[in-house]
């Protein structure tokens, strides 16, 4: 007999061999039923996996990232087996499952464009009602290489050349077996929608020397209105997605001569960030903060001695090697080392500390082609980044200070919808964490006690920490996509040793400061992702690259063209950003450009408003129109402006 123990830590024996479902059976069907995946001992295997000792188990279903991965994993290859049924000849590459959904990529002697997708879903719906198992056997590597070598799969073979010799893991699903470490779902019975979504091509092993491979993309739910809703919301996100946004608006575009993941910010775009990046200074300057500037390129011993290098080495672009010195730099991927050595640039006294040092940097780090995203996710990235260096008695009031700053601003941007996590070490991960059990106890429960002190509500995520300290996190849930963090703020005791950084104690001795690492908005690139997408391209106000337009109804017409060019000056003059429209195009036409760029305040000039000096204007998105005085229209903006209200657009 064996002892399973579960997560509530009850224990329960079972003869040897009992396979996770037959225990998640004997708990309750329903269990087993929706039970996709199951941990045991911390690793995920699939539910027909016998277990052969005493073992700690825990089941995921289809709400847990692990059961989606199952789920998403098993349809890859029910993928690859329709497509052996309908290209004969094709060879297979690598079918993983992915954040959402899976792909599989594959060398077909017959191209497969999108107009091939719904045969192929036709063939994997009929393949999934035969409700197939997903059976596991291990070879030894020899007959794997033979098996593969005699179907001609010369993708397979090269893959299981590169693996050590020792046994290795065959799935097979109908007529269909796959190279696979699995894990699986019990049959693919439970796949009751699929949409594949996508093709595109793909250089076998990511290397553009090798041959390009058709890669397609899918994604499937084990109910069908669960389909419908994700496809519902990808309508939605094609509306939201910053990258249209950013071009309607004329934010920043994308150069392949530049390079890959290299944003160019057009004038409005440059202009936003230089709105956000002065309210962040402002904001920061309220709170005592110091503004640095440090430059793009950093010693590689800089990064070496930090332990960045270690790392993260390997997201970092390669080193630039100087010409005749034959120094190594690297384009700074973090700003922390840089900002040690300005604290280190003089001596200092207690009486100093807290310091607080702030900077809008740019970083540089190497991102795979496949993972880049607009300016969400580039090679190049602003960070308004910061580190406060203090004594170990102001920890907690410095860290409360941080979480205050971080929700005051949320409030300007209407931001509510977040999660606080408290993320900490894993203390049995003596590899990714600085060892020392005191320092990482001591971070751990000063953080604890403010966020308990401030009333927050927090979760807490073991191994999720920096390898130098435990921190906060704010998570965010945008409108479409995935939870990410938006605001940080991490606890170090290390990085001061290890650059000997000291300050003079009120006891004349030499100590060592403590320092926090903060960024409220984190990368400014993603952030404006973030807004975009959250208010539709309808910013606020005092955010939008043009707050209003002028639109005189008929351009040919000297007196209105007048009125309209001297209104453009007023508002100029008081500091409203304003553009005027006198084209040769119809009312209706221009009307529907500004539509289409998201400005705030449409103004249609005409006769009776050159005559009167008035303003006749409208919201975007609004069909009604409003008429004021040109001093009570300027108020009302410069209120708007103030106080930083949500643009009403954003809402709809």
């Amino acid at each position: 007999m064996i002892k399973i123990t579960f997560p509530d830590g009850s224990v329960r024996e079972y003869a040897e061999g009992t396979t996770a479902y037959q225990i998640a059976e004997s708990i309750s069907p329903r269990l087993a039923a929706d039970s996709l995946a199951a941990s045991v001992n911390g690793a995920t295997v699939d539910m027909t996996r016998p277990i052969e000792a005493d073992a700690s188990v825990k089941f995921y279903k289809w709400d847990d990232d692990e059961g989606k991965h199952a789920f998403w994993h098993t349809s890859s290859h029910l993928l690859a087996e329709a497509l052996e049924n309908l290209y004969p000849g094709i060879k297979f590459g690598i079918g993983p499952a992915i954040e959402n959904g899976f792909y599989y990529d594959v060398d077909s002697p017959t191209p497969i464009t999108e107009a091939d997708l719904p045969r192929i879903e036709q063939k994997m719906q009929e393949l999934s009602r035969n409700k197939e198992q997903l059976i596991r056997r291990e070879v030894p590597k020899a007959e794997a290489l033979k098996t593969f070598t005699e179907k001609g799969d010369q993708y397979k073979v090269e893959l299981i050349t590169d693996l050590e010799d020792g046994t290795i893991s065959f799935y097979t699903n109908g007529a269909f077996t796959d190279l696979c470490r699995g894990p699986h779902i019990p049959n693919t019975g439970y796949i009751k929608a699929i949409k594949l979504t996508s093709v595109a091509g793909a250089y076998w092993r990511g290397n553009e020397k090798n041959k390009m491979l058709t890669r397609i993309y899918g994604i499937s739910f084990p109910k069908k209105s669960m389909l419908d809703e994700y496809l519902a919301m990808m309508e939605e996100a094609k509306k939201r997605d910053h990258r249209k946004l950013g071009k309607d608006l004329e934010l920043f575009t994308f150069s392949q001569r530049v390079g890959q993941g290299l944003p160019l910010w057009l004038p409005k775009g440059a202009a936003l960030r230089d709105r956000l990046e002065q309210f962040l200074r402002n904001v920061q300057k309220e709170y005592g903060y110091q503004q640095v500037i440090t430059p793009h390129i950093g010693n590689k011993e800089l990064y070496v001695t930090s332990g960045h290098y270690a790392k993260y080495g390997k997201d970092s672009f390669q080193p630039i090697h100087t010409p005749i010195e034959g120094e190594e730099y690297l384009l700074k991927p973090m700003n922390c080392p840089h900002h040690m050595m300005i604290y280190a640039n003089k001596m200092h006294s207690y009486k100093d500390l807290p310091i607080r040092i702030a900077e809008i940097a740019h970083d540089f780090r190497f991102e795979a082609s496949g993972t880049l995203k607009g300016i969400e996710r580039g090679r190049h990235f602003c960070q308004n980044d910061s580190h406060i260096f203090v004594t170990p008695d102001q920890i907690e009031e410095e860290f409360a200070g941080v979480v205050k700053l971080i929700f005051d601003t949320y409030k300007d941007f209407g931001i509510t919808d977040y999660r606080c996590v408290l993320s900490l070490r894993d203390p049995e991960d003596k590899v990714k964490y600085h060892d020392d059990d005191e320092m990482w106890n001591k971070a751990e429960n000063a953080l604890r006690r403010v966020l308990d002190d401030i009333g927050i509500d927090y979760t807490e995520e073991i191994g999720e920490a920096a390898f130098y300290g435990p921190k906060l996190d704010v998570n965010v849930k945008p409108a479409i996509g995935n939870e990410y963090t938006l605001s940080t703020c991490q606890l170090d005791f290390c990085l001061p040793s290890k650059f000997n950084l000291t300050y003079i104690d009120k006891d004349g001795q030499r100590k060592t400061p403590v320092v926090l690492h903060r960024a409220i908005l984190g990368s400014l690139d993603r952030f404006m992702a973030y807004i975009l997408e959250e208010t539709k391209g309808n910013l606020p106000l005092w955010l939008a690259p043009v707050q209003a337009t002028i639109l005189p109804v008929k351009n040919e017409d000297e007196e209105l063209n007048a009125y309209a060019h001297g209104l453009y000056d007023y508002l100029a003059d008081n500091g409203i950003r304003v553009e005027i429209d006198e084209r040769a195009e119809k009312l209706g036409y221009r009307v529907r450009e500004a539509q289409v760029k998201k400005i705030p305040y449409l103004i249609v000039l005409g006769k009776n408003e050159a005559a009167e000096g008035t303003v006749s204007y409208r919201l975007h998105g609004e069909q009604k129109s409003t008429t004021v005085s040109k001093d009570e229209f300027v108020a009302m903006l410069k209120d708007e402006i103030a106080t930083k209200k949500n643009n009403p657009a954003a809402a709809k």
